[in-house]
């Protein structure tokens, strides 16, 4: 109390519109009123006694008591609207009350149970006593009150909640919907006016006259999205950047045309940037354009269906996707026995770029646009690269069976014909015979190269075709799947890069007359090789199938028109790898091992010029005659040949650079198979 006048006051809230109480009586004769429900109600508030402050003095409930509250924060957005001979009169509104039932009368029923039980307490512990205990009496006198208190006291919510008890009843009568004096009420609802001549202030536009009538709400103004989200609105779609433009209509269509997308966005846009845009955030499906699936399932979310994480939905519909580029038909059954996801996820995958046949199963949704192939090779080949990254992925995510799938001229896959039992065996005795011819021509070139190397030891003889009549055919399969010689004399320490010194690979020195893939002659080489040297820079050991992987990806990456898509075959890239100071380790993977002949050829950088090249050559060295390695193994070694002064760091950035651990072993990346 002494400190009470130097307080300051911090806030004053005042209501911001007045409490309004409706009470109305209950028909308590009506057959629907149930008569004992009411007595117990009225019993329970009042008690058995009748007095002057019952609540319910006939001993029924027999009214009920509405409370008004605000319903909305700006009423000057609303009118009343009356319609009366073909004319609309309207009427602003300047409050809005909603009134709902008061159910005071259960708080003052739990207080007279609270004051019963009391009673009954006090009068059970008094009935042994004669007297009551003397006790001690502190009187107070109470100081002035100051004007700041009195403020407080009279804003207080008791004060306010014991004056609006206090406020008498205002009795009200009740006029029916046809009364009379409900009719000359609502004629203040029209408006006087009876020609249009005489109201010459309304000179506004129509769509004027409405903006006066509903301003723009700030609040809503404020909340308003920047795009739309489930009904788009052309008109406001195409106030947003092209590539915001392109992702709305992808994410709401999902499957679309190029040319039905140029439509909508209009014949003023240039088709190369919608093409830069399309890209982003779409894949090419049979000459059409499915958006990608991170769009719809971005980071962080779940499926509504099972909860399975976005990343999981994301390879489960790029595997739907990818089917679709190899097939016009995909059985449901046959997605969710890959991808283990439930019947749900699967079914909204179909649903957004397939439609359902009885009996056949489903069928993507639109026919295969060739005209958009044709026109723009360049894009189909970026999408062919793109998807054989994926497909790889996907192989061994879900431990598919490698499928040899033709190349199309146009780099993109169209509608596939569905082929007999008979054919589809006539197809594989023609495969297995060529791949039988080329066996025998490598079985008969490894024989000559043998002879030759008995003759000059230590001399690689490079064959070239015969002739120049030779088939094309098998001239290209012969570049695309030789097998790299690696049967090399000594250990990793004799520095040859598959029979070649290594400072001469590295310098792109010529091979018994022909230049290196590796130099510097052409740009497919220059560029080839700084791609090789770059990625092996970050990542210093990778095995051939990781390297083609991160070469596709890097195709795609490039403008339409560059050099690589020259087309750059398995040998090429090999050999300019070994060209590029990196080696082949001969990994001894176990006979029962899953890995695919591009995963067992690992290659390395050998020399980086930083303090860990001897480090790493130790460790790769290990490997060369260890699948996988503990640690303890690795420690001993690196200490035995590089000094006892090896730090753990040391160890950790070795490891680091080439190897990963699982299952308490360490192997080199890529060629562990979990």
């Amino acid at each position: 109390m002494a400190n009470e006048e130097d307080d300051p006051v911090v806030q004053e809230i005042k209501p911001k519109q007045q409490k309004v109480e409706l009470e109305m009586a209950i028909d308590t004769l009506n057959p629907n009123y149930c008569r004992s429900k009411g007595e117990q109600i009225a019993l329970n508030v009042d008690g058995a006694c009748t007095d002057e402050s019952s609540t319910y003095s006939s001993k029924l409930m027999d009214k009920q008591t509405f409370c008004s509250s605000q319903s909305t924060s700006n009423t000057a957005r609303y009118a009343a609207a009356l319609y009366r001979q073909g004319e609309l009169h309207l009427t602003p509104l300047h409050g809005i009350l909603q009134l709902r039932p008061s159910f005071s009368y259960l708080d003052k029923a739990d207080a007279k149970h609270r004051e019963r039980e009391a009673a009954n307490d006090a009068g059970d512990s008094s009935q042994d006593e004669a007297e009551e205990d003397v006790k001690q009496i502190t009187v107070r006198f109470s100081r002035p009150e100051s004007e700041q208190a009195r403020q407080r006291r009279v804003q207080s919510y008791e004060f306010l909640q014991k004056k609006h008890a206090e406020e008498p009843w205002v009795h009200l009568h009740y006029y029916g919907l046809r009364d009379s004096r409900s009719e000359h009420e609502r004629q203040y609802l029209l408006c006087q006016g009876s020609s249009g001549v005489e109201n010459t202030e309304l000179v506004k536009s129509p769509s004027e006259y409405l903006m006066m009538l509903m301003p723009p709400s700030p609040e809503e103004e404020k909340d308003k999205p920047v795009a739309p989200s489930n009904v788009l609105s052309m008109a406001q779609l195409r106030t947003l950047p092209l590539a915001d433009q392109i992702k709305i209509l992808m994410k709401n269509v999902k499957v679309m045309p190029f040319a039905n997308l140029m439509s909508l966005l209009g014949p003023s846009i240039d088709s190369v940037a919608v093409l830069r845009g399309i890209q982003k955030v779409a894949m090419l499906v049979q000459g059409n354009w499915v958006v990608k699936s991170d769009i719809l399932y971005p980071k962080d979310s779940s499926s509504p269906h099972s909860g399975v994480p976005a990343e999981v939905l994301c390879r489960g519909r790029d595997f739907v996707m990818w089917k679709f580029t190899q097939s016009r038909w995909v059985v449901r059954k046959e997605v969710a026995a890959v991808t283990k996801l439930c019947t749900e996820d699967v079914k909204d995958f179909l649903e957004h770029m397939a439609v359902v046949r009885v009996n056949k199963g489903w069928e993507f949704i639109l026919p295969s646009d060739g005209d958009f192939i044709k026109k723009h090779p360049d894009v189909v080949q970026r999408q062919h690269m793109l998807w054989t990254g994926i497909q790889a992925k996907l192989e061994k995510v879900y431990n598919l069976v490698k499928e040899g799938l033709p190349k199309k001229p146009d780099g993109q896959s169209g509608p596939a014909a569905l082929l007999s039992g008979d054919q589809r065996v006539q197809a594989a005795k023609s495969k297995a015979q060529q791949n039988h011819a080329l066996l025998e021509r490598e079985l008969q070139r490894r024989k000559e190269q043998m002879r030759a190397s008995a003759v000059l030891p230590g001399v690689r003889i490079k064959e070239e075709p015969m002739s120049e009549g030779e088939d094309e055919e098998d001239q290209d399969a012969e570049e695309d799947e030789e097998p790299m010689d690696t049967s090399l004399g000594g250990g990793l320490h004799n520095r040859l890069a598959n029979g070649l010194p290594s400072g001469r690979a590295a310098g792109g020195d010529s091979f018994n007359g022909h230049p290196l893939p590796g130099c510097a002659s052409t740009p497919v080489a220059r560029e080839l090789r700084a791609f090789v040297e770059a990625t092996f820079q970050r990542q210093f050991v990778l095995t051939l199938s990781e390297l083609k992987r991160l070469f596709n990806l890097h195709l795609a990456s490039l403008p339409p028109g560059h050099t690589l898509f020259s087309g750059i075959s398995d040998r090429m890239l090999q050999d300019t790898v070994l060209a590029a100071g990196c080696k082949q380790i001969l990994v001894p993977f176990p006979p029962q091992t899953a890995a695919s002949p591009d995963e067992q050829k690992v290659f390395a950088l050998w020399e980086s010029g930083d303090m860990s090249d001897q480090h790493r050559q130790v460790l790769l060295e290990i490997f060369s005659k260890n699948y996988r390695v503990r640690r303890n193994m690795i420690q001993s070694r690196l200490t035995q040949e590089c000094g006892e002064d090896l730090s753990k760091q040391e160890v950790d950035k070795v490891l680091k650079d080439c190897c990963v651990s699982y299952g308490g072993m360490w192997y080199l990346k890529g060629t562990v198979q979990s």
